[in-house]
């Protein structure tokens, strides 16, 4: 016999986006039922990205759950790219008047899980066989299993926040959806290590060996990362050979700062640019990774999620409270305006910072000649600023 559940919203998948989509709309009053096929100690040990842009850091303001964020964040006004040994630093505050937060998505879905339990919000993990169903009726309906029995939820919306593998872009027919990938040839290995990073700032190198990126998620807690080929095997990967091609990329000056130690985590993930279209299928809207994907280039991945759920929540509080229906109608258009605009920023600082195999002499030329007219001029510097720090909602 199946269970039925009545709610407003139908959130499936709890990672950042689907949380954070429920804590605003429960600020404003409004019932939401959130499922996933993991379960919380899962979600929240999944190691993601940790910089967050000036219109994360107020959404969640905004959500009630930045208190630990502004004891503990760290706040950057600036980062380097470096060419050949060669640096640049990109001043945040001084080209737009703002700055970035260093602080982990871990922490960030930490932080909104508790919140969202202490308000009782109720969670279906570890569910099985989704189905968004009724997608263009008045009424949809998101059957699952959980525990060996059936459940439906009948609400006014599906809300698909479940990534990248999830259900909810595939619940859309073929001849409505239009997807648009480019798949990098490369990857990046990433490891955490327990030792102060090695700058107060982000590094992002170009090296003729390949990429690297000297990041941290605390004072005392370091992130790093080499570009390397997508056949490698992290069991070939030993701590120390890591920290030698670092060390290599880097620079001796930068190399000579940087504290070493064993690893606690070490992963290899492949890059690509990803776009879904339409973001909305009749009472289905996308949001976060479900639709889009970026390269972790530009560090955009969890904000243009963030991004997705500001524009989706204000929609659906402007339907519950005042009955209009504008910004549910244009959600899709407006959302994949901004989606494009930071897809081509990540591209761009992508193609700038990473070697590529294919690449003739010519073009290896034209990333030092794009890196060199960025360290003369203040123009663009500020362009890659103004993305790096968010682009406006709207």
């Amino acid at each position: 016999m199946t269970q039925y559940i009545d709610t407003q919203v139908c959130i499936i998948g709890s990672g950042p986006a689907g949380l954070l989509l429920s804590q605003l709309l429960a600020n404003a009053g409004i019932d939401t039922v959130v499922l996933d096929r993991k379960d919380r100690a899962y979600i929240e040990g999944r190691i993601r990205a940790g910089v967050l842009e000036h219109g994360t850091v107020t959404a969640l303001e905004e959500a009630g759950v930045a208190d630990r964020l502004h004891r503990e964040g760290l706040l950057h006004d600036g980062f380097d790219l470096a060419f050949d040994g060669d640096r640049h630093r990109i001043d945040l505050a001084a080209l737009t008047g703002k700055t970035v937060t260093v602080y982990g998505q871990t922490e960030v879905t930490k932080d909104l899980f508790d919140r969202r339990f202490a308000e009782a919000q109720p969670f279906y993990f570890n569910v099985e066989d989704v189905r968004p169903t009724d997608l263009t009726s008045d009424r949809p309906v998101v059957r699952f299993r959980q525990d060996g029995k059936d459940v439906a939820v009948r609400c006014d919306y599906v809300a698909g926040c479940d990534g990248f593998h999830g259900v909810s872009r595939q619940a859309i027919p073929g001849d409505v959806l239009r997807t648009f990938e480019r798949v990098y040839p490369f990857g990046w290995l990433g490891i955490m290590v327990e030792r102060p990073p090695v700058s107060h700032e982000l590094i992002y190198a170009n090296h003729a060996r390949g990429f690297a990126l000297a990041s941290m998620r605390s004072k005392t807690r370091s992130r790093y990362y080499l570009q390397c080929s997508l056949d490698d095997d992290v069991a070939d990967w030993s701590d120390d050979r890591f920290w030698d091609e670092l060390r290599l990329r880097l620079g001796p000056d930068t190399a000579a700062h940087l504290q070493t130690g064993p690893s606690f985590e070490k992963s290899i993930a492949p890059l690509r640019s990803f776009v879904a279209e339409p973001m909305r299928y009749g009472n289905l809207f996308l949001a976060g990774d479900a639709a889009h994907i970026v390269p972790p280039t530009g560090a955009k991945g969890l904000n243009l999620a963030v991004a997705d759920v500001r524009l989706l929540s204000r929609a659906l509080i402007e339907h519950y409270r005042d009955g209009t229906d504008h910004h549910l109608e244009h959600y899709s258009e407006t959302a994949l305006r901004r989606v494009w605009k930071v897809e081509r920023f990540s591209w761009q600082l992508s193609t700038l910072m990473h070697h590529f195999p294919e690449n003739s002499p010519f073009e290896a030329r034209m990333q030092r000649a794009e890196f060199d007219y960025l360290s003369s001029s203040e123009a663009a510097s500020r362009a890659i600023a103004e993305n790096y720090v968010g682009l406006p909602l709207d």
